[in-house]
């Protein structure tokens, strides 16, 4: 798939939807451009914010990818990044909820893989994903996280 030209930057609130659309079509490496940009225009107060949102959308895209170990790391980060906005998210952005999505994500692949492959090494290591082989999917119900509230 072609990478998304969008117009640089969107504004908070469009980066946003476009973002949960392209989620919710199944197009987590989109929802990252359209994050990032957002991203890299943010002044320091948000900055973190929007880091942790593209770090999410990029852990998606390696766990739809079979990269486990990957997926679950920027993950990992994408929560450390989003913690320090959870008393009062900007943009109406669910902190608390994307935080517990992860952690759900996390504990699921964390089942289907107890130690996690490492992808370079071998490249079939990655091919036996959870049940259905959707890892992108919040645990239990197969949808992609809700950016904001």
């Amino acid at each position: 798939m072609a990478p998304l030209s969008l117009p640089n930057p969107l504004p908070p609130a469009a980066a946003l939807a476009a973002a949960q659309h392209l989620l919710d079509t199944g197009h987590p490496f989109q929802a990252h451009e359209a994050l990032e940009a957002a991203w890299k225009a943010a002044g320091d107060g948000e900055r973190g914010l929007w880091r942790g949102l593209t770090q999410l959308a990029v852990g998606i895209t390696h766990l739809a990818r079979g990269n486990v170990r990957g997926g679950v790391a920027v993950l990992a980060r994408a929560s450390d990044n989003l913690a320090p906005y959870a008393e009062h998210p900007p943009h109406d952005v669910d902190v608390a909820g994307l935080r517990g999505w992860i952690a759900d994500r996390v504990t699921a692949v964390g089942r289907a893989h107890p130690q996690p492959p490492c992808v370079t090494g071998d490249p079939t290591a990655s091919a036996a994903l959870p049940a259905g082989g959707d890892v992108s999917g919040a645990a239990g119900g197969g949808r992609p996280p809700r950016l904001v509230r």
